[in-house]
Formats: structure tokens, C-alpha cells, sequence
């Protein structure tokens, strides 16, 4: 039995045309001059709202109302974003004999609904929202403590689409699983050299099988 853990959006949700929509409306609203394209994203060295806010040039005070406008955004939505193509069979086989987990910068809130609208809910066991407290792998941490206090568990995974999901697996010494469909690109990934990496939702199952 593993630990699996997801980063949220870009690895199971594609908001990533959502997130080039909100953040330019927030810019917009809060009079910040810049047009918001994909390279906002792609080369962030730390993936969060926060940081997306400051690429996309907002003032360090507004910072945290850009956050919180986009995270409205997104909890407004009149359906929660798609699941990539594959997903959710993925998910729900990993659910039978493991425990899933998802660490996100985005809300608790968000990633709820987004699993209650794909029939997820009781697929995962934990979710650690922007709302909990620490970073990621802080967060990757509480997991592990959390789920292997009455058993031993020789595997947890961190599976992420950015930098700074694989060095925060780095930090909490979990095995990190690169996913190339979400928002950063093959090539910022590698930077940060993480143990594993997937082109394709299936190919998890793989890496995943082979270390268990």
C-alpha cells in the first residue's frame, strides 16, 4: 500500500485556460497594466497563486487580493473544471489499495466540489487546501504522519506539473512524479530532476506498480 499524493490543478484538473481568464480579469480589475499569457505560468519557479500574481506583475500589497479574487473565481464557476482524459478510472484503481491524498495551492473548498462533481469524494482520503497552513512539503509531512502512524508504508509519492512540487517531494524525501500535461513545460521540469516523469495519465500506473 502507497501514499499517493496530487498536486491539484494541472494534474487532475485542466484549469489552465481558467487560470489566464481569472488571473487577467483580476489584473484588470485591480488596474495592473499586463497581459496575462501562458509563460506567466509555465516559469514559475514556485507554483502558486501568489507567485502567478507577481508574474504577472502585481504590486506585493495587492498580492494576496489577487489571490483571493481568483480563488472566488473559481469557487463561482457554474461547474468545476474537467478532469484530464483518464483520470478519474486512474484515480478510483489507486483508491482500492492505497491512500490518496491532494496537496494544492488552491482552496480545500475548489477541490472538493471538484471531486464531488466527478464522483471522487470518496476516492481521496485527504485534502490540504492554501487554507491549511505550511508549505507543501510541510503539508507532504502531515500526510505521511497522518496516514502511516498504525502501519508501515515504504512508498509516497508526490505527483506534480511544476518545479516546486517536485522539490518540495525533494524536501519531505518522497518520490517525485513529474507529469508533463499540466502547466509547465518537459524542459522546466527536468530542472528540478525528479525521479520520475509521465507524458501520459496511464504511464502513472506504471511507475507507481514498479516501486510498490
Amino acid at each position: 500500500m502507497a501514499l499517493i499524493i496530487f498536486d491539484f490543478d494541472g494534474v487532475l484538473a485542466d484549469t489552465h485556460n481558467d487560470l489566464i481568464q481569472f488571473g487577467q480579469e483580476v489584473c484588470d480589475e485591480l488596474g495592473i497594466k499586463h497581459v496575462v499569457n501562458k509563460e506567466d505560468l509555465s516559469n514559475l519557479e514556485i507554483m502558486s497563486f501568489a507567485s502567478f500574481g507577481r508574474a504577472c506583475e502585481v504590486p506585493e500589497h495587492l498580492v494576496d487580493e489577487f489571490v483571493q479574487r481568483c480563488l472566488k473565481r473559481f469557487a463561482e464557476r457554474k461547474s468545476p473544471p474537467a478532469i484530464f482524459n483518464g483520470l478519474s478510472t486512474i484515480v478510483r484503481d489507486f483508491a482500492i489499495n492505497n491512500t490518496l491524498a491532494i496537496i494544492t495551492t488552491n482552496s480545500s473548498q475548489n477541490v472538493n466540489a471538484f471531486l464531488i462533481e466527478h464522483g471522487l469524494g470518496k476516492c481521496i482520503h485527504a485534502v490540504y487546501g492554501v487554507d491549511i497552513p505550511g508549505s507543501k512539503a510541510q503539508k507532504i509531512a502531515i500526510a505521511r504522519n497522518q496516514f502511516s502512524a498504525d502501519k508501515k508504508r515504504e512508498s509516497v509519492f508526490m505527483i506534480g506539473d511544476s518545479l516546486s512540487d517536485i522539490s518540495a517531494a525533494k524536501e519531505a524525501s518522497v518520490t517525485s512524479v513529474a507529469v508533463t500535461w499540466g502547466h509547465q513545460s518537459l524542459e522546466h521540469l527536468l530542472r528540478g530532476a525528479p525521479d520520475y516523469v509521465v507524458r501520459f495519465p496511464h504511464d502513472l500506473v506504471e511507475v507507481i506498480e514498479k516501486i510498490e
